[in-house]
C-alpha cells in the first residue's frame, strides 16, 4: 500500500475521535511545556550569575588574605590581614603577564551630606580598578594614581547612594562626609545592579585604598588584591607565580599551609554555577516526567484503539494490507499525536517563560536547542510508546480478526 493512503487512513482515524486524540495528546503538550519553562528558569539562574561573574573584569585573579581562629571561631577570608601594600606592589613588578593590579580594603560606615546621611560599603582600591572592574562612570572622572599617592579626599559613588544622598541633584564635586572627614565626589559610576548574593553593587562608595586607610578604615593590612592577567591563556601561570611570589615574601616553608587564598574568575564562575546546573538538570529531569507519563497515555488509548479497530484490521488485511502497512498506520498515529503535542506544548512552554519572566522577575533563557531537543523527544516518545500497539495490530490473524465481535 502506497504511504500516502497509510497516512490518509491514519488522520482521518485520528480525527474520527478528535476529543480522545486532543486529551491524549494533552500529557505530551504539558510534558513539553513544563520541559521548556523549567529549564528555561535555570538557564535564566546560570545566565545571571555568568553576567555576575563577568561583571567583575576579564581574566581577573583574586588573593583573599588568611583567616583567623579566635576562641574556635574562624573568621574566614580576609579576616586574618596577612596581605601588604608591599605584596600587591611585588606582584605589579615581579609577575609577567599582570596587566593591573588594585589594592583592596572595606568597611562599612555611615556618610553624610548635608541633611541627608545613608550607611553604606566604603571600598580602597587603586586607580586600576575601574579598568580592572570594566566599570565605566556615568558622570565625572575616576581619581587618578596621584590621588592615591598622596591620600587624597576623594571617591567616586555607585547610584544608589548618590540617588539616597543627593536625590535628582548632580553629586560631582559635591562634598561626602566619611567618618567626618570631607571628601570630594569625583564621578558616579555606571548602574550595575543586585549580585547574585542580592547584594546592591551600586549602594558603594569607592576612594583610593590609600585615603580608606588612613582616614576611614585604619590599619596596615588588605582584605584583597585583585589582579588582572594580560589574556585567558595567561591566567593559570600568573595565578601559580603569585603563589610562589606570597609563599616566598611571608616565609612559608614547604609543607605548610599559605595565609591567604588565590581563586581565578574561571574558578569562581565554576563554583558560582555549580549550583543552577544542579537546579536546571532536576527541574529538567521534573519535567521529564510528564513526557514520560503523556507517551504512556498514547500507548494507553493506541492499545484501546487497535481493540476497537480490530475488525476493521482484519478487512485491511483480508484485502491485500501487509502487516507492515498496519505497523506504519498507528506508528503515524502515535507519532502524529507525540509531534503535534509536542509543537503545542513549545508554544505554551515558551510563553509561560515569557509570563513568568514579565510578572514573576523570574529571569528565563529560552534556547534554539532546548526547543529543538523538546521536539524530537515528544516525537520519540510516540515512536517508543505506540510500537507496541502498533506491532500487536499488524500481528493480528486476519480470520480471528474478522470474527472479532
Amino acid at each position: 500500500m502506497r504511504l500516502g493512503s497509510t497516512l490518509n487512513i491514519a488522520f482521518r482515524a485520528l480525527r474520527r475521535n478528535k476529543l480522545r486524540s486532543v486529551l491524549t495528546a494533552l500529557g505530551i503538550i504539558i510534558g513539553v511545556a513544563a520541559v521548556i519553562a523549567m529549564v528555561g528558569i535555570g538557564n535564566g539562574a546560570k545566565a545571571q550569575v555568568e553576567a555576575q561573574i563577568a561583571s567583575l573584569g576579564q581574566n581577573v585573579i583574586l588573593i583573599f588574605s588568611g583567616s583567623t581562629t579566635s576562641s574556635g571561631i574562624r573568621t574566614g577570608w580576609g579576616g586574618a590581614g596577612t596581605l601588604k601594600i608591599e605584596d600587591a606592589e611585588a606582584i605589579r613588578r615581579e609577575v609577567p603577564g599582570v596587566t593591573a593590579v588594585s589594592e583592596e580594603v572595606a568597611s562599612t560606615t555611615q556618610v553624610a551630606a548635608g541633611n541627608q546621611n545613608w550607611f553604606t560599603r566604603i571600598y580602597g582600591e587603586s586607580a586600576d580598578y575601574f579598568d580592572l572592574r570594566q566599570w565605566p562612570l556615568a558622570d565625572g572622572a575616576p581619581f587618578t594614581p596621584q590621588d592615591v599617592r598622596s591620600a587624597n579626599k576623594v571617591c567616586v559613588v555607585g547610584h544608589t547612594t548618590a540617588t539616597q544622598i543627593y536625590g535628582n541633584d548632580d553629586p560631582v564635586g559635591q562634598i561626602l562626609r566619611i567618618k567626618n572627614v570631607p571628601f570630594t565626589i569625583t564621578g558616579v559610576l555606571t548602574p550595575r545592579g543586585l549580585s547574585t548574593q542580592g547584594v546592591d553593587q551600586d549602594d558603594v562608595v569607592v576612594m583610593p585604598y590609600t585615603s580608606a586607610m588612613k582616614r576611614v578604615v585604619g590599619g596596615t593590612t588588605l582584605r584583597n588584591i585583585n589582579v588582572q592577567a594580560g589574556d585567558a591563556h595567561q591566567i593559570d601561570a600568573a595565578q601559580q607565580q603569585i603563589v610562589s611570589l606570597l609563599r616566598q615574601r611571608h616565609n612559608i616553608r614547604p609543607g605548610r599551609d599559605d595565609d591567604f587564598t588565590v581563586r581565578n574568575q574561571q574558578e569562581i564562575a565554576e563554583a558560582a554555577t555549580a549550583t543552577s546546573r544542579v537546579m536546571t538538570l532536576l527541574l529538567g529531569a521534573i519535567a521529564g516526567v510528564s513526557l514520560v507519563v503523556g507517551g504512556i497515555g498514547i500507548m494507553n488509548i493506541m492499545l484501546v484503539s487497535v481493540t476497537e479497530r480490530t475488525r476493521e484490521i482484519g478487512v485491511r488485511l483480508a484485502v491485500g494490507a501487509h502487516g507492515r502497512d498496519i505497523l506504519t498506520q498507528f506508528l503515524i498515529e502515535a507519532v502524529s499525536l507525540s509531534s503535534i503535542g509536542g509543537l503545542i506544548g513549545i508554544i505554551f512552554g515558551v510563553g509561560a517563560s515569557k509570563l513568568l519572566s514579565i510578572y514573576a522577575h523570574c529571569p528565563t533563557l529560552i534556547s534554539i536547542g532546548s526547543i529543538a531537543l523538546s521536539f524530537f523527544v515528544s516525537a520519540g516518545v510516540g515512536v517508543f510508546f505506540g510500537f507496541y500497539p502498533a506491532r500487536e495490530a499488524a500481528r493480528l490473524d486476519p480470520i480471528e480478526a474478522l470474527r472479532y465481535e
